[in-house]
């Protein structure tokens, strides 16, 4: 009985997020499991049950913890949680996550400051989770209980998650101390496939525009006892614009074995990808958005990752799950820059510097251990019922980080050539030790009424060693503790509707990155340089939500969230402006917060179904400080502008948009849109919102999809990316563009101060075929 709990629980968790999902489907997989597990009369029992059993929409659980396997309905979660199912990441045909949580996701943006799709910044309500080293991470992400941050940086690589991989994906908003360092404005938990629920085989493959080739296999089965599923993915893709190709490898593996009262799953993941990138481009390159300011710019990326889990129920109400890890990364970026240094007098020479660029290669090995535990009590507490959950969970990193320097010129094109060789300036080690110990109690004291509690400590700590002997300021140790609290409240005043308030803490320590870059008299440029380590404090969020949501009928659903994140001892990357960019150092800047509005809405009427999602994000700065930015027009002969309170932080538009429909104009073909509206940001480096250049213009762009289903096997499926082709940018940076000269070509000792920007991808249009059959 306890295996069918278990089975019962998983089937309702995977639930469409439009929550029209019939009872009597529901009953129907738990009937194919139960043959699958050899429960044959409980199968019989289901199946006899599916002509009487009236159509409900299904009880949608929600995981309260990184691990899967223990939840609560989500009526009871105070909090506007968001759930999609792989098949909601599939059908769209997505190359990458990021692009599916842009259009789907409510709160959610992304930018291209990298110039490459699998690269993208995601950012929720204000907060980042980027592959890009040194910028501010403020989203925790988990895949299958096992935070994916890196140590190195917390960055997250979105290229290494095989969308073909996913069962469900949970948005989970505010402080949730729960999950740990770095959910300071949400928190995103990624389940993978097994083959219990994902028998049969698929093939995927598609082609179209920027040379896009992508195939993908997915292949599960089980036989009561053992279940497997492997998803595998290689995609080959020219780049939409000059020299940012990418070549991606997937591969995913999960081994499943289930007893009366135990189960077990070894997962792998392991990628293998190559991708380039085009950097930001300065308004005065806008008649040809496809081009790159220089490059190359390129990314290695390999990733081992191996992840023991599993769950045991020690009677009816106690269960104990856990899981084990062992994740092995490996990043080569190679960077083309101009020469921060040229025109400066040699103190040797006494003669202008006249080296126009160099290229930056840097080497991280990165090694990462740890695990989780937890006990889940579910029980009665003064005669109510009640649900408690006790854990623990160990992160362990360490990474060399090497990098090297080489003198260069440009091509025509802005391409480097080399001048010389290779010369290492940079040899680290650093090791994070990250661990908590975290509790949470869903207690239904009253009919209605629901009381969630919850806390977390942390303890983080952070060391970094010069290895090369030459950077003594680089040797430093750091520790950060903290207990966050959390707690909320549900009311269900009517059957299918709850109305919800909470608060919530949560932190983040300071970075490698950031702790190595944090001396305003070196700065360094990023992603890479290691200067000095002087100490930061650590980031504290404090979170209050209120809202509610609730059921129309059987076919719409509605929610709305008002909410306020204020951050103490926020850390921003404080521009030492020049020729490079990207150059400056980290520094505590006192008090920022995020606060909006969201709503939602989907129904489904006869063959249509309609959703839209509105997002209000205002993020402002709550404390003075004085920015060293001299490409802001605003900025004085020392080149700093003076940030006041109440300026709008760069990058977060303040509205976005966004509305979709599906027609099922008849019984093999489906057309759906997806349109998404989005306001202007301010650039990074217009900090006190007076540049000259103004904001990067807000933009709306069309999605279509088409997909004809001849079988019940084949999908026959067109996509159509930005379907009007527009022009348009989704970051934007303050700096100076050396490439003044005829054609762009080369002038560093005539740079202009420019606003350089991020620009989306043209229309893209690709073709395929999916195709599923048994095993």
């Amino acid at each position: 009985m306890r295996r069918i709990n278990l089975l019962i629980s998983k089937v309702c968790t995977v639930s469409n997020k439009h929550s029209a999902f019939p009872l009597k489907h529901t009953v129907h997989a738990i009937s194919l499991a139960c043959v699958a597990m050899g429960i044959p009369k409980l199968a019989q029992a289901a199946d006899a049950s599916t002509d009487t059993t009236p159509v409900l929409p299904p009880i949608q659980v929600v995981g309260t913890t990184p691990l899967p396997g223990s939840g609560v309905p989500v009526d009871k979660v105070p909090g506007n949680v968001q759930v999609f199912s792989g098949n909601d990441v599939t059908d769209q045909g997505k190359s990458n996550i990021a692009d599916f949580l842009e259009q789907d996701a409510n709160g959610v943006n992304i930018s291209q400051a990298q110039g490459n799709p699998y690269q993208a910044d995601i950012s929720f309500r204000g907060f980042t989770a980027s592959p890009v080293l040194g910028t501010p991470q403020g989203l925790s992400v988990f895949m299958d209980g096992v935070r994916i941050n890196e140590p190195f940086g917390d960055i997250v690589n979105w290229d290494l998650i095989p969308p073909g991989a996913i069962s469900s994906i949970q948005l989970m908003p505010g402080s949730n101390p729960v999950f740990g360092l770095n959910t300071l404005g949400g928190a995103l938990a990624i389940n993978t496939k097994d083959g219990v629920h994902n028998p049969g085989g698929q093939i995927d493959v598609s082609g179209g525009s920027f040379g896009r080739k992508t195939a993908q296999l997915q292949l599960g089965g089980s036989n009561g006892t053992v279940d497997y599923f492997v998803a595998a993915n290689a995609s080959n893709d020219d780049g939409w614009a000059a020299h940012n190709a990418s070549r991606v490898r997937q591969f995913f593996g999960k081994l499943g074995w289930s007893g009366e009262t135990t189960s077990l799953h070894l997962i792998t993941n392991l990628a293998d990808n190559t991708l380039n990138g085009t950097q930001t481009i300065p308004l005065s390159f806008s008649n040809d958005i496809r081009q790159a300011y220089t490059w190359p710019d390129t990314n290695i990326n390999r990733l081992s990752f191996f992840n023991l889990e599993g769950s045991h129920f020690i009677n009816d109400t106690l269960t104990l799950d856990g899981n084990v890890y062992y994740r092995k990364y490996h990043n080569e970026n190679v960077s083309s820059n101009v020469n921060n240094d040229f025109g400066e007098i040699d103190p040797d020479t006494g003669l202008p510097n006249t080296i126009p660029a160099n290229n930056t290669r840097s080497l991280i090995d990165q090694e990462g251990y740890g695990g989780t535990l937890q006990l889940t009590a579910k029980g009665h507490l003064a005669g109510q019922p009640n649900q408690l959950v006790l854990g623990g969970s160990a992160d362990i990193g360490r990474a060399p980080f090497s990098q090297f320097s080489q003198d260069a010129t440009f091509t025509d094109d802005r391409g480097t050539i080399p001048l010389d060789d290779y010369t290492q300036v940079t040899d680290a080690l650093t090791r994070n030790r990250y661990e908590g110990l975290f509790v949470s109690d869903s207690f239904d004291f009253a009919p209605r009424w629901t009381l969630t509690a919850s806390g977390r400590f942390n303890y983080a700590k952070i060391d970094i060693d010069d290895l090369s002997g030459s950077q003594p300021l680089l040797n430093g140790s750091h520790s950060y503790s903290r207990f966050n609290p959390a707690i909320g409240i549900n009311f269900s005043p009517v059957e299918k509707s709850t109305l919800y308030a909470t608060y919530s803490e949560g932190m983040r320590a300071p970075t490698a990155i950031e702790l190595a870059c944090a001396d305003p008299d070196s700065p360094c440029s990023l992603p890479n340089d290691f200067l000095a380590d002087p100490d930061l404090k650590m980031i504290v969020s404090h979170t209050y939500e209120t809202g509610a949501r609730g059921h129309y009928g059987s076919n719409t659903t509605w929610s709305i969230a008002l909410y306020r994140t204020d951050l103490d001892n926020d850390i921003g990357f404080v521009s030492s402006g020049g020729t490079a960019i990207n150059s400056g150092y980290f520094q505590n800047i006192g008090k920022t917060r995020r606060q909006g509005l969201e709503l939602a809405g989907s129904t489904t009427v006869g063959p249509f179904s309609f959703n839209a999602a509105y997002s209000y994000i205002d993020a402002t700065y709550l404390s003075s400080f004085t920015e060293n930015s001299p490409s802001n027009s605003s900025a004085d002969a020392n080149g700093a502008i003076q940030v006041n309170s109440g300026n709008h932080i760069p990058g977060i538009p303040r509205q976005t948009l966004k509305l979709g429909v599906d027609y099922h104009f008849a019984t093999q073909w489906e057309v759906a849109a997806s349109g998404i509206l989005r306001s202007d940001v301010f650039a990074r480096g217009d900090e006190n919102n007076q540049d000259i250049h103004g904001t990067v213009p807000g933009y709306a762009v069309l999605n279509l999809d088409m997909h004809y289903r001849p079988t019940r096997s084949l999908d026959v499926y067109l996509l159509v990316d930005n379907v009007f082709n527009r022009q348009y940018a989704n970051f934007g940076v303050l700096g100076a563009n050396a490439f003044t000269g005829p054609g762009n070509g080369f002038d560093g000792a005539n740079s202009v101060n420019e606003q350089f920007r991020g620009y989306g991808a043209p229309r893209g249009v690709w073709v395929g075929m999916n195709y599923n059959f048994a095993l």
